[in-house]
This record gives structure tokens, sequence and C-alpha cells, in this order.
């Protein structure tokens, strides 16, 4: 700088160059901040654009050189194929080979040389192409060379050498990567292609596919590149999809051929699931799958067809047994979790295969193909099914009660009762001994509802496990498990619930088959009512509820039997079996049984129901239902649902009985309901002198006041008009003595319509006789009276209004 210039000219000078300075740093900051970014952003992600507009590159350098790569392999691969398929007639056998040969030895000579120079990339593309190459070489041999050798043998043999030289080649240049995964890929063909062009059969393929895939996995377990382990794990998963099906139905219709090969495939995949750790379970459950069916196949050819299912059920459960650890064998868990899987899976498709017996012998009875007490019995549905599907159901069980679990437990408990079930229809028993059966396996069910920890024995409570919520560690559900508000998991409960909804079904099922005869209906219904009433006696919460409510229904049911057997008519019947809801509510009053009482409840409105078709028996059935339910409000705890059904009861009983006798005067309908319900309101009142008379007093005087008003205007008689107006007279009297809105306001009402209506007939004849223009004249002079005194009205009325407003 000019340092013979003005102080003051060299200080602007010297803030300028300062200005321009500071600028240039912040461009240059901004550019390295950018550069950094380039260098340490993930492959892929767009770069931020850099300062002064530049666009970012949409690629990475080594990306662009890839793609170029790739397409240009891949042009000349297309090239190569042209001339191989197209131009190869146009030259002779010389020239041939001596292109062949140059293309193919430099395709394959030069990724050498551009790995020693770091072009990977470039070596990668030009050995893909040389591997092309080398595949049209071996086409183009048999085309010219051996044109009669057979194609399939030709390419087993061509795949096999094809798959030593690509390995030889992938060893000599570690710096390939294609070579050596081409080269497991190209193995994979010549074993199976090489014995079906020898004329080996199904088994020898699959043998063949076998040792191939056999060759893969123990590629997987090498510690090889990445590259060439997935490509083993998958050529063998393919040679799977197609081994283990045609090794399956091999061991269908040759089971000593197809055995072998099942077991060689277990093998191999419990190999693979050491190896693969990650699928070590999949791979287990199909070794599982595999081994049973290779042992079960010979065994079910050396039994009878029926024998089938059982054989592999019992192949299944022996596999899944090793699903518990056991000290003497020492089985990776993975392994013993697959193995368990197929075992139980092979056990549920056994019991699905079983289930038809066990449908046909609780829902079988309800197929009648004969009246009620016919004898005649149906045929049993899925009779043809083999018997030993009880078997298989045995298995089940027994396997399900040895895991130690709750799960296996309750299928113990399922399966069992499935069996009791079958066995009539599997073993074809006769009618006694299926009834017999049936008895027996409800009594079964009860006990093990009433006493489950026989079967819970040895079981631990499953607690709910809480989760984090927004109220806590524990949230709102934990909060509640720890302070006890909600219970674990009783292994005895679920077991007693199972117990008992199985009892149900099977109660149900035999009760329908003993309808085929009368003898058996007395004694299964009298048996089911005793196994129910032992089960509510010493049973407690839902099983005693609901056993109790099952033994009203079989002895609803006894009762309307002993009916039938004494030839009653249908509506006497109904009388007979009020005798349940009469028992019943004494019995309830010992032993408190809600359970009972609305079971009892419900036999009773179907005892009414079947009286219907005679009035006469309907209104006796009406009164004694009304005495049971009378009898039943004496208890503190059933006193206002009872006394109310009471009060209908028997309201219903005298209006039915008041139509039988032919009375159709309303007041004979409506007085019965009238003074109780009077007498109801005024102890009410009594006890609670606030009660508004509307409520106390207003539905009983309604429910005679109006009927009866309605009768009075279609009566020509003067009775009905001079009662009904004096006792509306005295009514109304009553609400102004004692000051009672209802019965003022009602009493008054029906009195000035009784009013009107015997004034009616004179206010017709007096209108007739005078002349047409006097009402009309009438009522404007009393419109005008009105609008003249309007104020004045309206303070009467509003005075009449609280009046009114001041009584009760």
């Amino acid at each position: 700088m000019d340092m013979r210039l003005p102080p003051v000219e060299e200080l602007r000078r010297v803030d300028l160059e300062l200005v321009r300075l500071d600028a240039r740093r912040a461009e240059l900051l901004a550019r390295r901040a950018w550069l950094l970014g380039v260098l340490h952003s993930p492959a892929g992600r767009p770069a931020v654009p850099p300062p002064g507009g530049a666009a970012p590159a949409e690629t990475s350098p080594r990306g662009a050189q890839n793609a170029l790569l790739t397409l240009g392999g891949t042009l000349l691969a297309i090239a190569a194929l042209a001339f191989t398929l197209v131009s190869w007639g146009s030259l002779g056998i010389a020239g041939r080979s001596a292109v062949l040969l140059v293309v193919t030895s430099a395709a394959l000579a030069a990724p050498a040389v551009l790995l020693r120079r770091g072009l990977a990339s470039t070596a990668e593309a030009l050995g893909a192409v040389g591997l092309v190459l080398t595949v049209l070489d071996a086409y183009a041999l048999h085309r010219v060379a051996l044109p009669g050798t057979d194609g399939l043998g030709y390419t087993a043999v061509a795949s096999a050498v094809l798959a030593g030289v690509w390995a030889g080649y992938g060893g000599l240049l570690r710096g390939l990567r294609l070579p050596l995964p081409a080269a497991v890929a190209a193995a994979q063909l010549a074993l199976p292609l090489g014995t079906l062009a020898a004329g080996g059969g199904p088994a020898a393929v699959a043998w063949a596919a076998l040792l191939t895939a056999a060759g893969d996995l123990l590629l997987v377990a090498r510690p090889a590149g990445l590259a060439v382990r997935i490509t083993a794990g998958a050529a063998a998963g393919v040679l799977a999809l197609w081994t283990l099906p045609t090794c399956a139905w091999l061991s269908l219709t040759s089971p000593w051929t197809g055995a072998p090969l099942l077991l060689a495939c277990a093998a191999l995949c419990l190999y693979g699931a050491r190896a693969v750790r990650p699928a070590g379970a999949a791979l287990a459950a199909v070794a599982g799958l595999a081994a049973v069916a290779g042992v079960g196949g010979p065994l079910r050819a050396a039994l009878p067809a029926e024998w089938a299912v059982p054989v592999y059920v019992a192949c299944g459960l022996a596999l899944a047994a090793l699903w518990r650890p056991v000290r003497a064998v020492r089985v990776p868990e993975p392994v013993r979790a697959g193995f368990g899987w197929a075992g139980g899976g092979v056990a549920a498709l056994g019991v699905l295969w079983a289930l038809p017996p066990v449908l046909g012998g609780l829902l079988g009875p309800a197929a009648r193909s004969g009246g009620v007490w016919s004898g005649v019995h149906a045929e049993p549905v899925a009779a043809g099914h083999p018997a030993t599907a009880a078997l298989v159901l045995l298995l089940g069980a027994g396997a399900a009660a040895a895991t130690g679990r709750l799960w296996g437990r309750w299928g113990a408990v399922v399966l069992g009762w499935a069996l009791l079930t079958a066995l009539p229809v599997s073993l074809g028993l006769p009618y006694a001994a299926g009834l017999a059966v049936r008895l027996v396996t409800v009594a079964a069910a009860l006990a093990l509802a009433v006493r489950p920890g026989l079967a819970a024995r040895g079981l631990p409570e499953p607690a709910p496990r809480p989760e984090p919520g927004p109220e806590g560690p524990a949230g709102t559900w934990g909060a509640a498990w720890a302070s006890g508000a909600v219970a674990p998991l009783r292994p005895g409960a679920l077991l007693a619930g199972t117990a008992l909804a199985a009892a149900v079904a099977s109660a149900g099922s035999v009760a329908l088959l003993a309808l085929d005869a009368r003898a058996a209906t007395f004694g299964v219904l009298g048996a089911l009512l005793g196994l129910f009433a032992v089960a509510a006696a010493l049973g407690a919460g839902a099983v005693r509820e609901t056993a109790a409510g099952a033994a009203v229904l079989a002895a609803a049911g006894l009762t309307a039997a002993g009916a039938g057997a004494a030839g009653l008519a249908p509506s006497v019947t109904g009388l007979v079996l009020l005798v349940v809801p009469a028992g019943t509510a004494a019995l309830a009053a010992r032993f408190r049984s809600a359970a009972a009482e609305l079971t009892g409840a419900a036999v009773g409105v179907v005892a009414v129901a079947l009286t219907a078709p005679r009035p006469a028996l309907l209104a006796l059935a009406l009164a004694l239902g009304g005495v049971v339910a009378a009898a039943t409000a004496l208890r503190p705890e059933r006193r206002r649902a009872a006394s109310w059904a009471a009060g209908a009861l028997f309201l219903a009983a005298a209006w039915v009985r008041l139509a039988v006798w032919g009375v159709t005067v309303p007041e004979a309908y409506t007085l019965p309901v009238t003074v109780p319900v009077l007498v109801v309101g005024l102890l009410r009142r009594r006890r609670d002198p606030a009660v508004p008379s509307w409520t106390a007093y207003g539905p009983g005087l309604a429910v005679t006041l109006v009927p009866s008003l309605a009768a009075v205007w279609s009566d020509p008689s003067w009775e009905r008009p001079l009662l009904l107006g004096t006792a509306a007279l005295a009514v109304t009297l009553l609400g102004a003595r004692f000051r009672l809105r209802a019965p003022l306001v009602l009493g008054g009402s029906v009195v000035a319509l009784v009013g009107l209506h015997e004034l009616a007939p004179y206010v017709v004849q007096l209108v007739g006789a005078l002349p047409r223009w006097l009402p009309p004249a009438a009522a404007g002079a009393l419109l005008l009276a009105v609008g003249a005194t309007y104020e004045r009205r309206l303070r009467e009325a509003r005075a009449l209004r609280e009046r009114l407003g001041r009584m009760r």
C-alpha cells in the first residue's frame, strides 16, 4: 500500500481490503464444506449443490464405469451368440476353430493383465464375456464335432467340464468374483442330467440331486466366499423343492424305495440346520417331516390301510418327544423346536382325520329317522370311518398330557372328551352301550369340572405380563395387576370351564339319542338329573350355576316325559310342568342358585305357552305362576322383581278368566288393577310424603277412568254415565279436599266430559231448532266478550295454575 496517503484515505483502503478478504474466506469455507460432504457422503446419496450454482453429479465415477462395462460385456456376449448361431456356417472348419480359440483365449486372458493394472471392474466384465464364450464353445463343439451325441449326456459332461474349468479359472484369478459362483451353478446339472441320460428313473435322479445338494451344503459350511455360499445354498434349496415332493411320491407308491431317499433328505436338512443357524428351526422341521414320511412309509405298507394314519401319527409324536430336552441326547434348541413343530403338525393332521366320528357321535342323534319313542334308530353318521380314529385320538391325548404345559393339559382334556364321544361310532356299539358310553362321558367331564385340580396338578399359574404404559412403568394394566385387581390365570379354571362345556354338549347329545325309546328317555334323563345335581352340590362358581341350570332342564324333561307317558294332552302337560318352577323356587330359597331360578322361570314360560289353546287352563296356569312368584317375593333379595311378576300373573289370570266367562264390562278388567295400584301409591306416600300425586295415584286412576269414559261415549244407557260421573265427582272432591293435583285434574276432566256427553243430545236438538244465523252470531258475541275481558281471564288462568301448582 502507498504509505504516503493521508491517514483517512489509507484507513478507507485498509477497510475495503479487509472486506474483500472476508468475502473470499467465506467463499473458500463454503467450498471446503461441500467437498467434505462429497467425500463423506454414502454411495448413491445425492450431494448438496456446490456454491456457485454448479449442478451435482447424479452418479459416482465407479457407478458410471460399472454401467458402461456391464453394457459392453452384454453387447459382446450377444454378438458372440449371434456369431455362433447365425454366422457359423459361413466359415470353414479352420476359420471356425481359429475364431473361437482366439476370441475365447483373449477374453479369458485379458482379465489377468487388467487385474495387475488395478482395473478390476473391466477385468470382471471381460471375464464374464469369457465365461459366456466357453458355453458357446461347448455348444459349437457339439454342433460341429459331436453332432450325434445324446443331448442330455453331452450337457451333463459339458456342465461338469465347464464347472471344473471355471473353478480353476476362478482359483487362478482370485480378483474375479464371478467364476466360482458360476462354477457352482454349472455343477448342479452334471449328476442329475447324467443320471437321466443313463436311463435312470425318478429314484436314481433323486439320489443324484441329493448328492449334488450334499456338495452344495459342504460348500455352505466351508469358509468360502459369500457369493459362493449364497449360490450353493440357493442351489440346494432349488434341488430340495424338486427332490422332496419326488421322494414323498415315491414313499407312497414304493415305500422301500422312497424311505432311504427321505432319510437321506432328513440327514441333509439336519446338516444344513447346523451349517445355516438362522434357518435351523425351519430346516429341522423339514428334516422331521422327511424322517416321519421315511419311517412311516414301510410301516404303513406292512399294515392294513386303516392303520396308515395311526402309524404316521405315532412317528410324528415320537419325533415331537425330542422337543423336550433330554440329558442323554444333546440336540440343539433350534433343532428341537423344528422337531416339535414337525411332529406336532403331523399329529394335528391326524386329529383332523379322526374328527368325523367325533362329529358323528355328537351331532348324529339330531338326525332322527323316526318319531319320538318310535324305537327306530338312525344310522350313525360317519359310521364307515376307520375305527383306528379312536387310537389316533388316544395317542394325541396321551402326548398332550405328557407335555407338562397348560396348553398340553387343555388339549388332553379336549382330545379325551373327543375320544369318548367318538367311541360309539368308531366301534359301532349297540344302542344301549352307546347311551352308557355317552353317560360315562358326561360323568367324567363333570367330575373334572368339579375337581380340576387332578388335571392341573404341577402346573404353574401364569400371570398376565404388564406392558409399559403412560401411567408409570407398567401402565394402567400393570398397576391393576400389581394391586391385585387382575387375578392370575388359573389352570384349574380353564380346565374346569372346558370340561363343563364338554359335559353340557354330551348331555344334549345323549338326551336327543334317548328319545328313540321310552325307557331310555326316563333312564337317561334321570341319570342326567342326578349327575348335574351332584355337580351343582359339589361345585362352585360357574360350574355350580351351570350344573344347577342343567339339572332343572333335566327335571323338566323328565316331568314332560312322564306326562307324555301318561297320555296327557299338551295343555295339561303345561300344568304339570309348573311343578318344575315351583320346586326350583322352593329349593332356590335354600341353595341360592340364580341359574336354577332363571331356568325354572323359562320352563314356567314354556308351560304357560302350552296351555294357551285352552283359556280356562291358561287362567289356572297363570294363577299358579302368580302363586309361585308371590312365594318367591317373600325373599328379600327377590322381592321387587318377583312381586311385580306375581302381580302381572295374577292380573293376567283374572283377565283370562273374565274372558272365559264372557265378561265384556271394562271395569271388571280395570278395577282389579286400580285398587292394588292405589293401595301401593297410598303406602308409598305415607313413607315419603314428597312423592307427587301423579306418581302415586295417576296410573291407578287413569287405568279405570279412561277406559270407562271411552265406554260411556259408546253406551246409550244411563247407568254407566251416572256411576262414572258419581265416582269421578268423588275423586274430584277428594283431590280438592287433600289438595292433590292428579285426582283433581283427572276427576274433574272426567266429570266435565261425562256431563258434555249427557248434554250433547239436547244441544243437538236446540241447534236444530234455532235459525241458522244464530250459532255464528253467538260465536261472534262470545269472541267479543272474551276479547274485552282478555286480561282478566289471563289473571284468572294464572291464579288457577298457581293453585294447581301448590297441590301435590
